[in-house]
């Protein structure tokens, strides 16, 4: 996986609650354009929470394209995210577009990429863009060591990553499922 810089996406499930957390800032170049973007959405009737780092119009395009895919598979978030993918890796247009999502249900959690990649992770907490490698380790050490709920862990762990990562912002944004 490439590193796509500007933003860090956490994902944490645990049993049926899934919780995605991610930063407000946008780059471009060296400077900072904007502090509180939003970058998680709740899809198929706040059913499902999606999360991107990259590209914020492509990540718009794959929200879309995502959602679409859910509908069709009835909220299977497994194939929808297989069939985007698929479609991802394929579409001459489509392929060009540069972000990664991170997908989630009470009963899954997926990194979708435009390489055709669709990585369920084995302990269900993820995490993508230039903070994500700070993000999952602050997770995973609080998940072991620390009785948070599963909301506060993401929080705590993005606030870590803002601490570290110059692309990474503290105005964190927590939705959960």
């Amino acid at each position: 996986m490439h590193t796509l810089y500007g933003t860090t996406i956490l994902a944490v499930k645990n049993g049926k609650k899934i919780c995605i957390g991610g930063d407000g800032q946008v780059t471009f170049g060296n400077s900072v354009l904007k502090h509180r973007a939003k970058k998680i959405r709740r899809l198929y009737q706040d059913k499902v929470l999606a999360g991107f780092a990259g590209a914020t119009a492509d990540a718009f395009t794959l929200f879309e394209r995502f959602e679409k895919k859910l509908e069709q598979y009835n909220g299977n978030i497994a194939r929808s995210a297989v069939e985007l993918a698929k479609d991802w890796r394929s579409d001459k247009i489509l392929r060009r577009l540069e972000a990664m999502l991170v997908v989630g249900n009470e009963e899954h959690l997926f990194i979708i990429s435009g390489n055709g990649d669709v990585i369920e992770p084995d302990d269900d907490v993820t995490a993508i863009g230039s903070g994500g490698s700070f993000a999952l380790a602050a997770a995973r050490a609080l998940l072991r060591h620390s009785n948070l709920k599963t909301g506060d862990i993401v929080r705590q762990a993005m606030e870590i990553a803002a601490e570290i990562c110059i692309y990474t912002n503290s105005e964190i944004c927590v939705e959960e499922l």
